[in-house]
């Protein structure tokens, strides 16, 4: 099975993406790092879809387990 993490963002709404915490860290520091309004794009663990997060709006992230 594949990890998830959970994201909440600002206003309490939370997503749940693929990946373990660690990585889903990685890619919304790296956004952060990059141009002014550059999203994480991460995959949405139940729908399958690309999920894009500002980062600047995540408050928490929680390993899920996989």
């Amino acid at each position: 099975m594949t990890p998830r993490t959970e994201i909440t963002v600002t206003g309490g709404v939370r997503y749940r993406v693929e990946g373990d915490a660690s990585e889903v860290e990685r890619v919304i520091l790296a956004a952060a790092r990059g141009s002014i309004m550059e999203l994480a794009w991460l995959i949405d663990a139940e729908t399958g879809g690309r999920l894009g997060v500002n980062p600047a709006c995540v408050v928490t992230l929680r390993a899920l387990g996989g």
